[in-house]
This record gives structure tokens, sequence and C-alpha cells, in this order.
């Protein structure tokens, strides 16, 4: 016996309504910082004792600040940067870089995809 009215109509789902893809995680930052930092040291085949002592911060440090377990103040990572031969401003680009390739993975999706460069008219 049917529970609903008779003028009722039942609707019956053929698939099931597909979920959107979760938005990708936007990482820390002092992930991105730390992956800049390490991937330039390592760029330059140095060690993070030799790059700790010409920065005067400690190697613990610098490393917990390459893998992001450490938040550095300004006045580091400006250190940092130097005793890499970076600026303060191209380590800060560089980790920026790294946010938005991680933020936005395939840049053919997103509001100006649906465009595609064709314009057509009536």
């Amino acid at each position: 016996m049917s529970t609903h009215a008779p003028n009722e109509a039942r609707v019956i789902p053929l698939r099931r309504p597909q979920a959107s893809p979760p938005a990708p995680k936007e990482p820390l930052w002092r992930d991105l910082v730390g992956d800049v930092l390490r991937r330039e040291r390592l760029a330059q085949e140095r060690t993070l004792k030799d790059v700790a002592e010409t920065a005067r911060i400690s190697v613990p440090y610098l490393s917990e600040l390459e893998r992001g377990r450490k938040e550095a103040s300004s006045e580091v990572l400006a250190a940092a940067a130097k005793a890499l031969g970076l600026g303060l401003g191209d380590l800060l680009s560089l980790a920026q870089d790294e946010l938005v390739r991680h933020t936005r993975p395939n840049r053919t999706s997103g509001p100006r995809a649906q465009y595609d460069g064709l314009c057509m008219a009536a």
C-alpha cells in the first residue's frame, strides 16, 4: 500500500547525484616558505649547517623552518634568504608562486575556462 497521495508523483532517480569535487586544500604559508628554502638550498648543493651558519640561526631551527614546523619572523626569513643569495622579496615571491600552483593546479578550469578564447555572433 502506497503512502503517497494519488495525484502526487514519485520521482525515482536513475543515478545518484554526483558530488562536486572538493576544493583544493590551501597549504600553510610556513609549508610553502619551507619548501622554497629547502629547494633553493638543495639546488645550490649546500648543507643545512652551511646555510644556518651563514644566516646565523641554529641548524635545528632551519630544519624546522624547511619542514614547515615553525613560523619564522621576517628577520629570520630575510637572514635565511640572504644566506641563499636571495632577497626577502624573492623568497616570498617564490612562495607565492607555490601557493598559486597548489591552489590552481589546472589553469584551464575556473571562470575563464568557459570562454576558451572563442566568440560566436549570430
